[in-house]
């Protein structure tokens, strides 16, 4: 009887932690692509769609095409000198990709490059 009571708790709890290390994961791909996004459009001969565009396609390559969903780009300026913000918001997993709807949001940014 023991067995099968401690055998579901620890079945629980290995689960729990692979799906934070899920979590994890999601986010540290989301934030790399995004900075590739963000580095992409602060090219002298690229905006920041093209950033958008970048950023989008390395989410649904390394993810799935479901979490690149809304990705915004913008030129900002930050003590004079013009830099690219990607902002990525998507689906917080919290079983499987399952999860909270616009629950993760993350940026990157990169200095433009004059002429951008």
């Amino acid at each position: 009887m023991e067995f099968t009571l401690v055998s579901v708790l620890l079945l629980t709890l290995f689960l729990a932690i692979l799906q934070l290390g899920f979590v994890i994961h999601v986010r540290n791909t989301l934030v790399a692509s995004a900075a590739e996004g963000a580095r992409y459009a602060a090219n002298a001969n690229r905006g920041p769609h093209d950033g958008t565009a970048r950023t989008q396609a390395l989410i649904a390559e390394s993810l799935s095409p479901r979490l690149s969903g809304d990705v915004q780009s913008r030129v900002i300026d930050v003590g004079g000198a013009s830099m690219v913000e990607i902002t990525v918001t998507t689906t917080l997993p919290l079983a499987g990709l399952l999860g909270v709807e616009r629950g993760l949001s993350v940026s990157a940014h990169a200095v433009a490059e004059p002429g951008t």
